[in-house]
């Protein structure tokens, strides 16, 4: 069974960095790219970074996030540097094994998210 567990999620102030990470089992992890997805309330869910294990590139939204991999842990950490306020939200893990694609719809598997909340 496939199972995608994050951690990391809490109250932040703006200006603050926070990491927030995602272990991956029941998959082999080079063969999936790492997906990090935003929900904010009342919003749909988006990408906000990627990272394809196997050649180690990555996407990211923006500058202030960025990813990084562990294989030996399967593990694979979203750094959220200097947050905002509308950073706020639950953050999804997922797993895809075409690539790093931002449609919800071509994921694989998902975690069930982290909530991030950071105050202004």
């Amino acid at each position: 069974e496939v199972q995608l567990l994050e951690s990391g999620g809490g109250l932040v102030q703006a200006g603050e960095n926070l990491n927030i990470s995602c272990v991956a089992s029941g998959l082999r992890f080079v063969d999936y790219a790492i997906g990090w997805f935003r929900q904010a309330p009342g919003k749909e869910r988006e990408r906000v970074s990627c990272i394809s294990p196997s050649d180690d590139s990555t996407y990211s939204v923006e500058a202030r996030f960025t990813i990084s991999a562990d294989s030996a842990k399967n593990t694979v950490t979203l750094h959220m540097n200097r947050v905002k306020p509308e950073d706020t939200g639950v953050y999804f893990c997922s797993a895809e094994t075409v690539g790093c694609t931002e449609s919800v719809y071509h994921q694989n598997y998902w975690g069930q998210g982290t909530q991030v909340t950071v105050s202004s």
